[in-house]
């Protein structure tokens, strides 16, 4: 394997009507993104269900997810994560759009005895 380097905060673009999504190291069964939000939420009635287990990190910005078994939505600030298990419908309910909201997120397939 060849030594890959880079840093999060490099390249970060303007503003734009879609999240900037970019794979910065993957492997047989995981993908780690720097995902780039500024202002977007999920569309009303959209969730997320994903086949595959994704443990997200918010470095910048702010953001709320809403997980679909849960009453309220989760206020996220630079540095909280969480562990989001297969098929746990979520959906983002505003990213922050005076300033880029920054996730790293790592999907991966979840093991038979857990995540």
């Amino acid at each position: 394997m060849n030594l890959t380097a880079g840093n999060l905060f490099a390249d970060i673009p303007e503003p734009s009507p879609e999240e900037q999504i970019v794979t910065l190291a993957s492997a047989p069964g995981v993908a780690i993104e720097r995902i780039i939000s500024t202002g977007q939420a999920s569309p009303p009635d959209f969730w997320y269900d994903q086949p595959h287990a994704e443990w997200v990190l918010l470095v910048s910005g702010a953001a709320a997810l809403f997980f679909e078994n849960e009453a309220e939505p989760r206020l996220l600030k630079p540095g909280d994560y969480l562990l989001i298990a297969p098929h746990q419908r979520h959906r983002v309910v505003f990213t922050d759009p005076a300033q880029p909201t920054i996730w790293l997120a790592v999907h991966f397939v979840a093991s038979q005895s857990g995540a």
